[in-house]
C-alpha cells in the first residue's frame, strides 16, 4: 500500500472504545459473509472458440510470430489463427493460453471471471527476436499448455476460504490472509486495518533480501498482507521476482504501491502523469491480464498513489476485474465490499485508477 503513514494521537477513551466496537462489528460481519460460501477455482473445460492446445514447439510448421505496437509486444499464434502467447517488450511476464478456468469469490460478489489466460514469469525480459533464442525456447517448451500454478493461481491461494499451505520446512506460505490488524488508535472515519504487512509478515519468518537488509516480521501482523505485501507474495516470493528490501534500497519491485508505480521496472502501459481527478486514464484498452493497476484512493497521502491491484480479465458480465487486498473484505479479494473491482465504468476504482505496469 502506500508508505508509512503519520502515527495519529490516541484520542480519548469514549472514541477508541467505540472505534474498536465498530471495527469488531465490521469485521464479525465480514467473518459472517464468509461463512456462506468458500473462493472457487475450478477447471471447466476449453471455453467455446478458444481452440485445442497443441503440442508442437513455438517454431513448430504453422505457427507464427508477428509484432504489435502501444506497447511493442510479440504476437505467437498457432495454425488455426489462435493467439497462444503474448510477450512484450521489456517485460517479465508473459501471457499464454491455456485450458480454461473460472475465478469466483462467492462470498464477496456474483462476478465470475473464465479465462484461458495464463500469466507466468519468463527468466528474462522479452526482446523483439527473442522466441530465436535458446533460453525461450526452452522456457516455452516447458510451459506451454501446463497446468502448473500461474500468477492467477498464485493470487486466489489467499483469498477468504484458501486451504492453507506449508512448505517442507512447515512454514505456512498460502492460506486466507488478513489485510493487517485492526487500527485501535485511528482518528474516528480513519482506517479500519493497519498497513505496512509485507509477505514475510504473513509468512512470519524473516527473509533477507538482497542488498543485506532483512525483513523482520511482527507477530500482531502474521497471516496479513496489505496490498502492495500481496503483490510481492504473488509476484516475489512465489514467482521469483525480484524485491527491494523498500522504495529506496536493493533492485526489482519496490515496497509500496507508489513506489511500485513509479520505478523502472518493467513496462509503463498506462502511464502516470498526476494524481488528480483529471489524471484518470482516457482509455484502458491496452491492460491485459497480469498488468499491475495503481490506484489514488486516499487524500492524506499527498502526491503518493495508494493502492495496486492485479488485473484478473473480463468476468462473464464483461466488466474488467482486478484482484487486491483491500482492508474492507480484510484480505485479497475481486469482491463488491466498499466498491466493485471493476476498472472499467465509474464505480470507485475505475474513477481512481492512475497507472498501470506489466512487469
Amino acid at each position: 500500500m502506500a508508505g508509512k503513514k503519520k502515527s495519529r494521537p490516541l484520542l480519548a477513551g469514549l472514541v477508541v472504545l467505540g472505534l474498536v466496537a465498530t471495527s469488531g462489528y465490521l469485521t464479525l460481519e465480514l467473518r459472517k459473509q464468509e461463512e456462506q460460501g468458500v473462493t472457487e477455482v475450478r477447471n471447466v473445460g476449453v471455453l467455446s472458440g478458444a481452440g485445442k492446445q497443441s503440442d508442437k514447439p513455438a517454431d513448430a510448421s504453422g505457427d507464427r510470430w508477428s509484432r504489435l505496437e502501444s506497447p511493442a509486444r510479440s504476437v505467437l499464434r498457432g495454425a488455426d489463427g489462435q493467439v497462444r502467447a503474448v510477450l512484450t517488450d521489456g517485460a517479465r511476464t508473459a501471457k499464454l493460453t491455456g485450458p480454461a478456468r473460472t475465478f469466483a469469490e462467492p462470498t464477496s460478489t456474483a462476478s465470475k471471471v473464465s479465462t484461458t489466460d495464463w500469466v507466468r514469469l519468463m527468466p528474462e525480459p522479452w526482446t523483439k527476436g527473442a522466441e530465436k533464442q535458446k533460453w525461450f525456447k526452452d522456457w516455452y517448451a516447458e510451459y506451454a499448455g501446463s497446468e502448473e500454478d500461474d500468477l492467477f493461481a498464485f493470487a486466489f491461494q489467499y483469498v477468504a476460504g484458501a486451504p492453507q499451505r506449508k512448505d517442507g520446512q512447515g512454514v505456512l506460505y498460502a492460506g486466507d490472509a488478513n489485510f493487517g490488524p485492526l487500527n485501535t488508535a485511528g482518528a474516528e472515519g480513519g482506517d479500519l486495518r493497519l498497513e505496512q504487512s509485507d509477505f514475510y509478515d504473513y509468512l512470519g519468518t524473516p527473509y533477507p533480501f538482497r542488498d543485506g537488509s532483512v525483513g523482520t516480521p511482527e507477530a500482531v501482523r502474521a497471516r496479513s498482507l496489505d496490498c502492495s505485501g500481496y503483490i510481492r507474495m504473488v509476484l516475489g516470493y512465489r514467482a521469483r521476482y525480484p524485491l527491494m528490501s523498500s522504495d529506496k534500497t536493493g533492485d526489482g519491485l519496490p515496497r509500496t504501491a507508489n513506489g511500485m508505480a513509479r520505478s523502472g521496472e518493467g513496462v509503463d502501459v498506462l502511464k502516470l502523469t498526476g494524481v488528480a481527478a483529471a489524471n484518470r486514464p482516457t482509455a484502458i484498452d491496452q491492460l491485459q491480464p497480469g498488468d499491475l493497476v495503481f490506484f489514488k484512493l486516499d487524500v492524506r497521502t499527498g502526491q503518493r498513489l495508494d493502492h495496486v491491484g492485479m488485473v484478473l480479465g473480463h468476468d462473464t458480465e464483461g466488466h474488467l476485474i482486478f484482484v487486491s487486498s483491500r482492508e474492507e473484505v480484510n484480505g485479497p479479494t475481486i469482491g463488491d465490499v466498499g466498491g466493485v473491482s471493476r476498472l472499467d465504468g465509474n464505480g470507485y476504482y475505475a474513477k481512481t485508477l492512475r497507472s498501470a505496469k506489466r512487469l
